[in-house]
């Protein structure tokens, strides 16, 4: 994926957004591998009560900067409902971006209740609730170096 958006997005002013918290791990491992310049900043949207959506979301942490004239590469760990992404695209348009696209580790399609689809996305798994590589449950278990569907007991 670095090397697609790097192709993409060359001789661009590109912001890739991290979607905290969740993207912490697999931005970093992306941005490794991204060999373009490229600014960051994070956004911190919450959907979530324990497995379930909300369906609310709101804005905690909001970007510092103006995007206007800039291509925007959201980073999100898991594209599920597509309600947060809907949401949050249509919110960044509204500052005149020159782009806007989605680069996610995971995508539930299966779950989806929003027409969005990632540009550039890693994998595609089941309806599972999965934990792992910054991906939580109650804020547990971002820390674990894999992603792992949750078992409940």
């Amino acid at each position: 994926m670095g090397e697609q958006i790097s192709r993409d997005y060359k001789g661009k002013d590109v912001l890739l957004v991290g979607i905290l918290r969740g993207s912490i791990m697999f931005m970093g491992d992306l941005m490794k591998s991204i060999t373009i310049d490229c600014a960051i900043d994070f956004m911190n949207v919450a959907s979530y009560a324990g497995t379930k959506s909300t369906g609310e979301i709101r804005v905690l942490l909001d970007l510092r900067e103006a995007v206007e004239g800039k291509d925007i590469v959201i980073i999100e760990d898991i594209v599920d409902t597509g309600l947060t992404l809907t949401h949050l695209t249509a919110m960044l348009k509204t500052r005149h971006p020159r782009s806007v696209e989605i680069c996610a580790l995971l995508d539930k399609p299966e779950c989806r209740k929003a027409p969005i689809k990632a540009k550039y996305t890693g994998f595609e798994i089941p309806n599972e609730f999965v934990v792992g590589f910054g991906l939580d449950f109650n804020e547990k278990y971002r820390n674990l170096p894999y992603v792992g569907v949750l078992k409940r007991p």
